[in-house]
């Protein structure tokens, strides 16, 4: 792929980048996880205040009364507390304790997991920091993208947290230290084989032993799972084969790989809790993933847009011994769906990092946002137009592929098992996480790092452009609309609730 050149971080920007002294990378993993944190606590729980003799920070009242204050921004940092003596300023430790009552008082529930999970995702990034500077990242634009993300999603109070375990255990599958390795390979035996869609490409990675089927695994999976799957080697249902002659890396998505040689992508089972999921294959998930991606991929083919892009998730095979704890998902790769000449790069890669990592097309905001509006937009409201799909159009699922001038020509999509179909989900609450995934979560944040980096720049214009050329009866409401749906992701894991149960509360909608 062609090298895309990005802009240089803004003055006083980079933090990163200055953070190869210990000092250094302990206070950089305290801002990096105390930045997403803040954002739900505020988002969330908070009244915002004037900010009265707050030397122009934003003040919140928190629900116990008590005053808080942060350096303001979409990424905010310096947490103070209002005492008695005056303002004190928190650390990480400080703040997880401080959002740990708070939340107590404010739900009336106590909740020893999530202070843990909050306190292991700052863990993982100091260890991730350390791992950086001893790696070499991918020299390819889109590789490095997918391993960018040490932040990640700033909506979430552990974003990196990693299941609590020994660093050893994980880090040398994490992307954001820049992991490459080979896949496990196992032969299931044939009887025992569990296989749905074109899972061809699975066959090529290796040779099984007559009466047997190749699969796939992942290394960390294995380990996770080694006691469940002990009878199943001791009996011979389950061989070892060694590894891949190649190696693999994984994307942002953690459990998700890529192989640049064979432009294969494979999502795996993971029994650990990344955000808001323990990141397994569900059986249900996995069941209903043909009739989801084929209505996903068939509304793509009807669009009259050419470079709209959906990276369908082809099949999947596991072993009905360990359906979930096996399964393996063939994605398609990027190379048929790209145009010619472009770059992919994920979209949650250009928001990462105090400076953001756009592209040197960003250099003129307008045309620029113009584009990649063109490119990110349409698609979405289509599939859900035309044919009842809803995509989970999040930073983190969409790529956005730029040409040599680094402009935006073109979007690809992905992740069936985010999608909902009409009229399965009801209409209202298809378009509710429609608007929180496409608006909030992406359009929003790419939004404030553009205003970011050209201070006077209103992006928002555009978007309502953007949406208004769309004949949907849900539009003029949008558009008109004081609010939008937001995501309680604090609450969420506060409460113990599923993952998949969304819940939203009103936050002010820039668009009006």
């Amino acid at each position: 792929m062609d090298r895309v050149d990005l802009l240089p971080p803004p003055d006083g920007a980079g933090a990163e980048a200055d953070a190869g002294r210990p000092d250094d990378l302990a206070a950089y993993a305290d801002a990096c996880a105390a930045a997403p944190l803040l954002n739900c606590l505020l988002r969330e729980v908070a009244e915002p205040l004037p900010p009265a003799g707050a030397a122009g920070r934003p003040v919140y009242r928190l629900p116990g009364g008590r005053l808080l204050r942060v350096r303001g921004g979409r990424r905010p940092a310096e947490p103070e507390l209002r005492t008695p003596d005056g303002w004190r300023r928190l650390g990480h430790a400080d703040l997880v304790r401080l959002v740990a009552e708070e939340l107590h008082r404010h739900t009336g529930l106590p909740n020893t997991e999530l202070p843990a999970e909050m306190t292991d995702s700052r863990e993982v990034v100091a260890a991730l920091l350390a791992a950086r500077a001893r790696a070499v990242p991918p020299e390819d634009p889109y590789l490095r993208s997918e391993q960018s993300l040490l932040t990640g999603h700033l909506h979430h109070p552990a974003p990196k947290a990693r299941g609590g375990g020994p660093h050893a255990a994980w880090l040398p599958y994490a992307p954001e230290a820049y992991a490459r390795f080979p896949l496990a390979l196992l032969a299931v035996r044939a009887d025992a084989v569990v296989d749905e869609g074109d899972t061809a490409a699975l066959d090529a990675l290796g040779a099984a032993p007559p009466g047997y089927r190749l699969l796939p695994a992942h290394p960390w999976q294995l380990e996770l799972a080694a006691d469940a799957l002990a009878p199943a080697f001791a009996d011979g249902r389950l061989l070892r084969l060694g590894t891949t002659g190649f190696p693999v890396l994984p994307t942002a998505a953690v459990r998700t790989v890529y192989a640049p040689e064979r432009d294969l992508f494979l999502k795996f089972s993971l029994d650990v809790r990344i955000t808001n999921d323990v990141r397994r294959l569900w059986r249900h998930d996995l069941l209903r993933l043909r009739r989801t991606d084929t209505a996903v991929t068939a509304a793509f083919a009807a669009m009259a847009d050419p470079a709209a892009a959906w990276l369908a998730d082809r099949g999947h095979r596991t072993a009905d011994f360990a359906y979930e704890e096996l399964a393996v998902v063939v994605r398609d790769g990027l190379r048929g769906a790209l145009l010619p000449g472009a770059t992919p790069l994920l979209a949650a890669a250009l928001v990462e990092g105090p400076d953001g990592r756009l592209p040197a097309g960003a250099a003129d905001p307008a045309a620029w946002w113009a584009a990649y509006l063109g490119v990110v937009v349409p698609p979405v409201l289509t599939a859900f137009a035309d044919a009842g799909v809803v995509l989970e159009a999040h930073l983190q699922n969409t790529l956005v592929a730029v040409d040599g001038a680094g402009m935006p020509v073109q979007a690809l999509f992905r992740d069936a098992e985010g999608v909902k179909l009409l009229p399965e989900t009801s209409r209202a609450a298809g378009w509710e996480r429609l608007v929180y995934c496409l608006v909030v979560n992406h359009l929003r944040e790419i939004a404030a790092t553009l205003a970011e980096r050209h201070p006077g720049f209103d992006p928002w214009p555009a978007v309502r452009a953007a949406l208004a050329r769309h004949d949907l009866p849900e539009i003029p409401a949008l558009l008109g609309a004081p609010h939008l749906p937001a995501k309680t992701n604090l609450l969420l894991r506060w409460t113990n609730a599923d993952g998949a149960d969304a819940r939203y509360r009103p936050l002010r909608s820039p668009l009006t």
